[in-house]
């Protein structure tokens, strides 16, 4: 059976692997095809896509966008988007520039107490990359305030954390359209990620069909098969096509694996025949 990964991420937002050697490990995983979606940006898509020629790696151009809905921030995947299209690049340039205003404010809270970091540097260290609270969880590591990546943003940048402060989301509205103006298909990620009551997530669903969604990730790193089940009835009630990936970020998640998640992950091609057809 042929497998593929249609949720990874590179060093264009939080993933450490490049586009390029994101691809290269694709192939050596033996997948047949792997979706490039960083967050909030398309910039790695065209790297990818000369190494997938090179390496015999269909790659999808892709992106995952935050958006705001009754106080959640919820996770768009887009597939097949346009980087270029003007729709696209217009919600980005907000985007980035909201990113850039909380990061500043975030590292002036870390910078009184003496932690040496600041937007210039974090730009020159990471080229290209859109910069989040990973890369500043990154410097609290580095400045001894934590032991790894992952605690520094457990706990000092997620919800309740000393340097947390809230992001502003787009409006799922124009997520959705954002994606679709760009060529691209609209896929709910991870869905039971949110911890929501079941009414709450049908609710959700069917306001992102309303929106312009034609898929839902069912098959995602750590979900059950049980789990995964019931997403696909919800896949079957709403005429949702079913996705899957890992949500590779290379070592910043090192439990998960690309094409194999947390280790039970397998994502058969079928889907993404069913995701094109749509």
């Amino acid at each position: 059976m042929k497998l593929i990964d249609l949720h990874a991420h590179t060093t264009a937002s939080d993933g450490t692997f490049t586009p390029a050697e994101l691809v290269e490990y694709a192939a050596k995983k033996g997948l047949a095809a792997v979706a490039v979606t960083d967050h909030d940006t398309a910039a790695g898509a065209a790297r990818a896509a000369e190494s997938g020629e090179k390496y015999g790696v269909e790659v999808v151009p892709g992106i995952e966008i935050s958006a705001e809905y009754l106080g959640y921030g919820i996770h768009i995947l887009g597939y097949f988007i346009d980087p270029a299209a003007p729709a696209m690049t217009r919600v980005l340039d907000w985007v980035i520039r909201e990113r850039k205003r909380r990061n500043r404010r975030i590292i002036e809270l870390m910078r009184a107490d003496g932690v040496e970091v600041s937007a210039e540097g974090l730009a020159e260290r990471y080229p290209g990359a859109v910069i989040g609270r990973p890369h500043l969880a990154a410097a609290l590591a580095e400045n001894g305030l934590c032991r790894s990546v992952q605690e520094g943003f457990d706990r000092f940048l997620s919800a309740g954390g000393k340097y947390y402060l809230p992001r502003t989301y787009l409006p799922l509205d124009t997520a959705l359209e954002c994606i679709s103006s760009s060529g691209g298909k609209a896929v709910f990620a991870h869905p039971l990620q949110y911890r929501m009551g079941e009414r709450e997530l049908l609710a959700l669903t069917g306001r992102l069909v309303e929106a312009g969604c034609v898929g839902i990730e069912c098959l995602y790193s750590g979900y059950t098969a049980g789990q995964s089940e019931y997403l696909r009835g919800i896949a079957r009630r709403f005429g949702l096509c079913v996705t899957g990936g890992s949500d590779f970020h290379g070592s910043r998640k090192p439990r998960i694996d690309l094409g194999s998640g947390t280790g039970e992950l397998a994502v058969p091609y079928e889907l993404l025949e069913e995701l094109k057809r749509r």
